[in-house]
């Protein structure tokens, strides 16, 4: 399996996957409000959830940083925007893809 990681940008709402340093694919986000904002830092994926139920769409990735995710979402028109409590959404065909190309231990940097 490939050494994938993956980087988060926050200013252009947009998920990376990276080997090596080449970019192999990019997906849409919406990422937290301003009251509720994303976290910056560097994190891992910690467990990998299929339909985890909920708001959280077709699957779950959870973060190091506890209650914080990259996941699904019931509501795809929020894709894009800052509207989640913190979370990382995608569209769930993304992320179910996201989660067949990344396994647990897979690094994420969140970049403002």
């Amino acid at each position: 399996m490939p050494n994938y990681r993956i980087i988060v940008d926050l200013s252009d709402r947009m998920l990376h996957v990276l080997e090596e340093e080449r970019v192999v694919r990019s997906f849409p986000v919406g990422i937290g409000r301003m009251v509720t904002r994303t976290p910056i830092g560097e994190f891992t994926i910690k467990n990998k959830a299929p339909n985890p139920g909920g708001p959280y769409g077709s699957y779950w990735l959870g973060l190091s940083k506890p209650h914080y995710g990259i996941h699904g979402t019931n509501n795809p028109s929020s894709i894009g925007k800052m509207s989640s409590h913190g979370c990382i959404r995608m569209y769930n065909k993304d992320v179910n893809q996201l989660a067949e190309m990344v396994s647990v231990g897979t690094r994420v940097s969140i970049r403002p």
